[in-house]
This record gives structure tokens, C-alpha cells and sequence, in this order.
């Protein structure tokens, strides 16, 4: 690898760093809210959102000590493949976590009150997600990382799961379908587990998503 490459991929590098402090940032926020206003409505799907947002906090986490351990190419492939997994096991996770809960809701036919809190996160949510997915593809193509690009996946998943929250909200609040809350948990979970086996697979890093490594 070249002085200039070298340069190149350590910028990416702390460009990735900085894209997980601000995942593992507002996520933490994101999450703390969610699961407040969500144990306040009695909506499964927002705490389920909250829970997801503290999976995003440990992806987060774990890819920040693959990023820093990228100065060193011994153990840099191993660590990559660490990562990947661990990232895979919290998308399992997650899956089970939200089926409980939402056929649980189901069998009681436990009703939600209105949140207007929630409303407003997911909305927000569904604006940020999309670009911090952009800005971390970038990076894990630069780098060649598969870790980084499951993590990529595990924030676009946040925007599915943003938009879907919204959705059964909003179906909640303005005609009151109780239902619509747990079956737009439930819509989640199919994606969750794909993510999560692909991670657990090490499925992460695909020729046309990733590229060539940098040399």
C-alpha cells in the first residue's frame, strides 16, 4: 500500500470513527425517548424502536473497535470477521425481542394510546437514517469493510422500522386500529432475521457493494 493510500484509507477510517460516535450518540437519545414514550402509550412497536435503537448503540460500539484496530493488518481481518458476526447475533436478537412482545399485544388485544411523541421521532428518523446510511456505504466501500457495510444495513433496517412505526402510529391515532401497532412489529421481524443471517453468515461485504480493497 502506498504512502498516498495509506493516507487516503486513514481519513475513511476516521470519517467512519466519527460516523459511529454520532450512531452511537443518537441512538442513545433516539432509544431513551422511544422506549420512555412507548412504555407510556403501552406501544409495543416504540419500545420495540427504542430496543432497536440500543442494538444500533452496540453495532456502533463494536464497529468503532474494529475501526480503531484498522492500523493493524495482522488483526485487522480477524477483527472484521468479529464484528460482522457480533453485528449479526444483535439483529437476532432484536427479531426476538419484537415477535414476544408483539404477539403477546396480540393475544391481549393490548390498545396503545396516541403518541404524538413517537410520531415525531419516527418522522425524524425516516430524514436521518437515509443519510447516515449514504455517508457510512461510502466509507465501508473505501475500506473494504464488510463489518461496516452489515452496519450500513442495520441503519437503513432503523429507517424501515422508522417508516413502519409511523405508519402504525399514525393508523392508531387517527382511526384507532389497536391492531396496527404490534402488526407493524411484526412486519419488522422478516427483515431483521435476513440481516441477522447474513451477519452471523458473514454475508456482509458483496463485490458490487464493497469494491476492490484499497491497496
Amino acid at each position: 500500500m502506498t504512502i498516498r493510500n495509506q493516507i487516503h484509507r486513514a481519513t475513511l477510517v476516521r470519517r467512519g470513527r466519527y460516523l459511529e460516535y454520532f450512531t452511537i450518540g443518537y441512538n442513545s437519545l433516539e432509544g431513551l425517548i422511544a422506549a420512555g414514550a412507548g412504555l407510556v402509550a403501552g406501544s409495543i412497536a416504540l419500545v420495540g424502536f427504542g430496543f432497536d435503537s440500543l442494538i444500533e448503540v452496540t453495532s456502533g460500539t463494536v464497529l468503532l473497535w474494529r475501526l480503531h484496530a484498522d492500523v493493524d493488518e495482522a488483526r485487522r481481518e480477524r477483527i472484521e470477521a468479529i464484528s460482522a458476526r457480533l453485528v449479526g447475533v444483535c439483529f437476532m436478537l432484536l427479531a426476538l425481542y419484537v415477535t414476544y412482545d408483539s404477539i403477546k399485544s396480540l393475544v391481549r388485544r393490548e390498545a396503545p394510546e396516541e403518541s404524538i411523541v413517537g410520531i415525531v421521532l419516527a418522522a425524524v428518523s425516516v430524514f436521518v437514517m437515509p443519510l447516515l446510511v449514504r455517508a457510512k456505504r461510502k466509507v465501508a466501500r473505501g475500506i473494504n469493510s464488510g463489518a461496516l457495510m452489515a452496519d450500513s444495513k442495520q441503519t437503513e433496517l432503523c429507517t424501515y422500522l422508522s417508516a413502519i412505526l409511523l405508519l402504525g402510529l399514525l393508523l392508531n391515532a387517527v382511526f384507532g386500529w389497536w391492531w396496527a401497532d404490534p402488526v407493524a412489529a411484526i412486519i419488522m421481524v422478516p427483515i431483521i432475521v435476513k440481516e441477522g443471517i447474513e451477519g452471523l453468515r458473514g454475508e456482509t461485504c458483496c463485490d458490487d457493494e464493497c469494491g476492490p480493497a484499497a491497496s
